[in-house]
């Protein structure tokens, strides 16, 4: 546990000090947030906020996972540096989204098909490489079974290697485009999404932790999980927490900075790589159920203004802009949303440890 602590805590002092120094850095240069028109009209004063603050929660998760392995003298293993590096790839991505919107001072950034094409570049870079890297007993950072508390009977090469990975090619995109659009659609009130990934991220560390000590390397029972790497995914995601939890000092209601799509979609990557390589996939649509819903209230309004004539199902989407427009108040709909965050996340835990407590099947 050590490794976790010493990661963690890097991440935290990094996250909580580090944000305070770019936040003057980029006051300094001018870089705010542009805020879009047909918004709720309390957001306007949000005009001018500094964002891309996600580079600090990405730079606080690498800076506290390498203290932690140079303090531990332990090397890093491939399904961490995979999982790191989904997370920087699409951290890329936002930062080109973010930087266009500044540069261009305008309220858009990168198209949907450009963002798209980049977000499926990453998430298939990552799927190659995951079902590779064998370690001494056979096991790949990736399964080739859909997974959901562990790996299920649904296995993607069952018509061989080549369509297998094809298929999971496609299963790994959808993963990470609905996770990083989830936390991405989420981040529009002050501390809501770096709130909500506080738990759902602490929440992976305990799965990590747990796999780790049940783990089929050590532990010889039915129970065990055959997880290449758990350890060093706890650390990770250790990092992830603690480099959120930093940040929510500034982020929270007024927020002095806003983690832009730079943090969005990388926390979503990170999500979405901590998901496959923990085998607990389809357990992630309930820990993350809050992202979810957030990108479920966007496709159900868009598909009932094109399909119905222009009618739409909410006042504004994503949902917590319409709970906005129904007069709760910004700091309401943040905590009410946290309470849904925090239940999601504790039913996705007792979900994972009842079935360890039953017995793989």
């Amino acid at each position: 546990m050590k490794a976790v602590l010493i990661g963690s805590l890097t991440a935290l002092l990094i996250g909580l000090f580090g944000t305070r120094a770019f936040i003057g850095f980029l006051v300094k240069k001018g870089y705010g947030q542009f805020i879009r028109d047909d918004g709720p009209t309390s957001h306007h004063t949000k005009r001018g906020t500094p964002t891309m603050g996600g580079a600090v929660i990405i730079g606080a998760t690498l800076v506290g996972y390498a203290v932690a392995h140079l303090a531990t003298l332990s090397a890093p293993s491939v399904s961490g540096l995979l999982v790191l590096g989904l997370m920087v790839g699409l951290g890329a991505v936002g930062f080109a989204d973010d930087w266009t919107k500044i540069s261009r001072h305008r309220s858009l950034g990168l198209n949907t098909y450009q963002k798209l094409a980049c977000q499926v570049v990453m998430a298939t870079i990552f799927a190659i490489l995951a079902v590779n890297f064998p370690d001494k007993g056979g096991r790949t950072p990736a399964s080739w079974h859909i997974s959901f508390v562990r790996d299920t009977w649904v296995n993607l090469a069952f018509a061989g290697t080549a369509v297998g990975l094809i298929l999971f090619i496609i299963w790994a995109n959808l993963l990470v485009a609905g996770t990083s659009n989830g936390v991405n659609l989420t981040d529009g009130l002050d501390g809501l999404a770096t709130g909500a990934c506080v738990m759902v991220f602490g929440a992976y560390l305990l799965i990590c932790i747990w796999q780790f000590n049940q783990n089929c390397e050590y532990v010889e029972t039915t129970k065990c999980y055959n997880v290449r790497d758990p350890y060093d995914l706890a650390v990770i995601a250790g990092c992830i927490t603690a480099a959120c939890f930093g940040f929510l000092w500034w982020n929270a209601a007024p927020a002095k900075i806003f983690m832009g799509d730079t943090g969005s979609l990388a926390l979503g990557g990170a999500l979405a790589g901590l998901a496959i390589t923990t085998r607990t996939e389809l357990l992630l649509v309930i820990i993350a159920g809050l992202f979810v819903m957030e990108a479920v209230s966007v496709i159900l309004q868009v598909g009932s203004f094109k399909l119905r004539g222009g009618k739409r199902v909410f006042r504004m989407a994503p949902i917590h802009h319409h709970f906005e427009l129904l007069g709760w108040a910004e700091i309401t709909v943040t905590v009410r949303f946290w309470i849904i965050a925090g239940l999601c996340v504790s039913v996705g835990l007792g979900l994972f440890y009842a079935e360890w407590v039953v017995g793989a099947s």
